[in-house]
């Protein structure tokens, strides 16, 4: 058996109790370097195997050729599905017909860090990754630029890194063109991990911010607004 896991976005606090039994059922746990780290503390009794980034193909035939013979858990920040490796696993598992595979979801960051931000997503929103090493850098400025006329909250993945410092920049610069500078924004950095920090501002103040890959960024639709300190996106209740 192969689980792909969402461990969720950051402790243990945040995963999910079907997350916890799948990976106490397994005998080695396959991951990100820095997510096995994560879980040796939590599960000091357990196998790891590790691979670095950029790695995800040769991460998943190591977790496939394992499960052939034992129970195996496949880890993913966050969910397993988004920017996960669920989907991964199940093209390379035509390959091992004799592995059977369970996707155990995990809460993402775009929620984790809502929930630290307030209720930002309370109502339709895209979630979009800034980062061009999988998607052509064309593909994402045409979605940045559909998601933002369409007036829903966009929560950025990936949103800078030191090869990408200023991704973050032009994506807002591209949902100016189609929202005021007031807009409310917010982000999230270590979400539910040591030196969590987070702060609400202004579309314009976030085009000038300094974030790094593990920041989840939040850009509000023009009905967000800040209530008691907190972001807040309306669900639309005709009578509120």
């Amino acid at each position: 058996m192969l689980y792909v896991v969402g461990m969720g976005a950051g402790d243990r606090d945040g995963m999910t109790i079907a997350a916890e039994q799948a990976l106490l059922r397994s005998e080695l746990i396959v991951g990100y370097t820095k997510y096995t780290e994560l879980l040796k503390v939590h599960f000091p009794e357990k196998e790891y195997a590790s691979t670095g980034m950029r790695q995800e193909r040769e991460r998943v035939e190591l977790a496939l050729k394992e499960a052939s013979d034992r129970n195996v858990s496949l880890v993913c920040s966050g969910d397993a599905q988004l920017y996960g490796m669920a989907g991964l696993a199940y093209e390379l598992g035509v390959s091992y017909p004799d592995v059977q595979i369970e996707v155990v979801p995990g809460v993402t960051a775009a929620f984790s860090g809502g929930a630290v931000l307030g209720s930002p997503l309370t109502h339709d929103f895209a979630v979009i990754s800034l980062s061009d090493l999988l998607t052509p850098a064309e593909k994402i400025r045409r979605r940045l630029e559909c998601t933002a006329e369409c007036d829903m909250v966009i929560v950025l993945y990936n949103p800078s890194s030191k090869t990408r410092a200023d991704y973050l920049k032009k994506a807002c610069d591209i949902v100016l063109k189609h929202r005021s500078g007031d807009t409310v924004c917010g982000y999230v950095r270590n979400i539910g991990r040591e030196g969590q920090e987070s702060h609400i501002l202004t579309l314009n103040e976030l085009r000038d911010t300094a974030v790094d890959m593990f920041t989840t960024v939040y850009i509000g639709s023009s009905e967000t607004k800040v209530i008691n300190g907190k972001m807040v996106t309306p669900r639309g209740y005709r009578n509120v």
